[in-house]
């Protein structure tokens, strides 16, 4: 299969207006629309972190990062379902070579899916499991080709070890249980499976993922630990976010000056708008320096070590809590017409609030378990 690289920031930026254009209708149907997964596809997401030599990018965090925050300015769901199913990319490159031929030999633009909390229930046979359950808050599960699935399967020494289980898309339906104030258009529902088989061969152990244990031939992307990278995917689209947000409020703010209302901008409460747009601005930028530079890190394999990785998990973490402060601080202080429902800008803040709940982007967890990793490092030291 011919190596077609595919210019990721580039495709993300065109996308961007696409995004922004089908929001609204994203947002009432709880799903992207198809134009705009097609091009999340098209853009290359998908092949992203894929192996070369299945026709995939083997590309960088710091394109993915990039790109992610480029696409997020038109709509924040589209930006989390492309950061999603870009890193399933790396995480499927632990299977094994079964595995991965029947996710990557025909086309390496394979759409996936992921039940990252472990569920279910898996029966040892002959060749594999059979395997039942529900997985909750599966990010674009709609669109999906493929899934891989968290579960427990008998066999390890010390009761069930915790298996990612790649399913194909006709052994698994979809339940609709998305119904959140914010990132509604993720279409983040749950995938049931009745029951299926699943090969040995088209599975591979969380532990392995968790350390950064890849197989030997994987892309250097993917010999990191989870937690060194994970809060990029999530972090990412809460940028562009911001960006948008404060793109909308300054649009705002530019009409009600076109209006004739520009005594009241200057010297009443929108003059506090103004302060607020610039702070949130430079939060915002700050945030994305702290995103860029634990990008470049993971690039360098430098995330490999434990108190690397929680550096890194905290910068996420620290980058989150910048934004949504900021763009909170925005909200606030502007008028009506910006809460509307139909105003990006309260899209943009909805997002953002629902967004920052991710477990990966929660700050005290992160600051505590680094502060744990320097005291151990001294310990060792002295």
């Amino acid at each position: 299969m011919p190596d077609v690289k595919k210019d990721l920031v580039a495709g993300g930026r065109r996308l961007a207006q696409v995004a922004a254009e089908h929001a609204m209708k994203a947002e009432t149907d709880r799903r992207l629309t198809p134009e705009v997964v097609n091009g999340i596809v098209e853009a290359g997401f998908p092949r992203h972190f894929v192996p070369s030599r299945w026709g995939g990018t083997e590309g960088s965090f710091v394109e993915y990062g990039s790109a992610v925050a480029d696409l997020a300015e038109g709509d924040a769901s589209a930006a989390w379902v492309a950061a999603v199913v870009a890193s399933l990319g790396r995480m499927a490159g632990y299977l094994p070579e079964a595995g991965q031929r029947a996710l990557w030999q025909r086309t390496p633009d394979t759409f996936l899916a992921c039940g990252l909390v472990a569920s279910g229930t898996a029966a040892e046979v002959e060749g594999g499991w059979r395997v039942k359950g529900t997985w909750r808050y599966v990010s674009g599960v709609h669109f999906s080709d493929w899934a891989l699935v968290a579960c427990p399967v008998p066999g390890g020494t010390d009761g069930p070890d915790v298996r990612f289980l790649l399913i194909p898309r006709d052994s698994y339906t979809v339940e609709n249980s998305w119904f959140t104030v914010g990132m509604r258009a993720t279409g983040s529902d749950s995938l049931r499976v009745e029951e299926t088989f699943v090969p040995r061969e088209f599975s591979f152990p969380r532990s392995a993922l968790l350390s950064g244990t890849a197989p030997a031939d994987a892309p250097a992307t993917s010999a990191l630990p989870l937690r060194a990278v994970s809060g990029l995917t999530f972090a990412g689209p809460l940028l562009g976010a911001a960006r948008g947000a404060l793109r909308a409020a300054g649009e705002d703010l530019a009409r009600r000056r076109a209006g004739g209302r520009a005594h009241r901008v200057l010297h009443g409460h929108d003059a506090g708008l103004e302060i607020a747009i610039a702070r949130a601005a430079a939060r915002t930028e700050a945030a994305a320096g702290l995103l860029t530079r634990a990008a470049t890190e993971a690039d360098g394999e430098a995330g490999a070590g434990g108190t690397a990785t929680a550096r890194l998990a905290l910068q996420y973490a620290a980058g989150a809590e910048l934004l949504t402060e900021a763009i909170d601080a925005v909200f606030r202080l502007t008028g009506t017409s910006s809460h509307d429902q139909g105003a990006p800008l309260q899209r943009f803040w909805r997002d953002m609030s629902t967004a920052a709940g991710h477990a990966v982007l929660r700050i005290e967890p992160a600051a505590r378990d680094y502060i744990n990793t320097l005291n151990k490092a001294q310990e060792e030291q002295s």
